[in-house]
């Protein structure tokens, strides 16, 4: 790997991170005095902030969290592959990966919250949509399934779940035949694991029916 090349994997994988690390959830919770962690869920994410807030600055934390994760992979791409570039070679695949990774990690593992923060959700749909046109298409179509799922269920969980589960499958039906872009689907395979795995206390109250629908109130803990 070329001094540049090394570069670009440390710098801009880290920039990400520092943009995917801004606490907007929190900001906006602030911005109303309120301290998002001790309300509601206690999550830094969007549900929470629509839950406590209220349902327009919940959309607004959600767009932002996008943001965060559409912005630095769709910069980096343009910046690593140049214009009219084919299939990315796997040293470009690395780099705009480690890109993806840090934006997410910005978001999950906030500095700002001592390495806490929220689902991952939004931030990865930010990812996948910049990632275009592989992770872009497989993308839209989990987030039609996450749309379905939500509306059918009340529950913006099962929609998360659902949706990163469908993730890897469509990603391999949009982009057949996979192995030249390998470490593209084993991303697709990680991101979609830490997405199910940030809802592990989700899943435990949907089994025992206690996890919270849409337009109810709170269930006591």
């Amino acid at each position: 790997m070329t001094g540049g090349a090394a570069a670009n994997f440390v710098l801009l994988p880290l920039g990400a991170y520092a943009v995917g690390s801004i606490p907007f959830g929190l900001l906006i919770g602030k911005a109303h005095g309120v301290d998002i962690r001790a309300r509601g869920s206690g999550n830094v994410g969007a549900t929470n902030v629509a839950r406590v807030v209220g349902r327009k600055w919940g959309y607004l934390c959600f767009a932002l969290d996008v943001l965060k994760g559409l912005m630095p992979v769709l910069l980096a791409g343009r910046y690593l592959r140049g214009p009219g570039a084919g299939v990315p070679a796997l040293t470009v695949q690395a780099v705009w990966l480690a890109v993806a990774f840090g934006a997410v990690a910005g978001h999950v593992f906030s500095f700002w919250l001592r390495f806490r923060g929220g689902k991952g959700v939004a931030t990865s749909l930010g990812v996948v949509l910049g990632m275009y046109p592989y992770f872009t298409w497989p993308g839209l179509a989990a987030l039609g399934v996450w749309i379905v799922v939500t509306l059918v269920s009340r529950y913006v969980s099962l929609g998360s779940i659902t949706a990163a589960a469908a993730f890897v499958p469509l990603f391999a039906a949009f982009n057949w035949p996979p192995a030249r872009l390998w470490p593209l689907g084993a991303f697709a395979v990680i991101m979609s694991a830490l997405v199910i795995l940030r809802h592990r206390a989700n899943i435990v109250r949907l089994l025992n029916g206690t996890e919270n629908r849409i337009g109810r109130k709170k269930t006591p803990r």
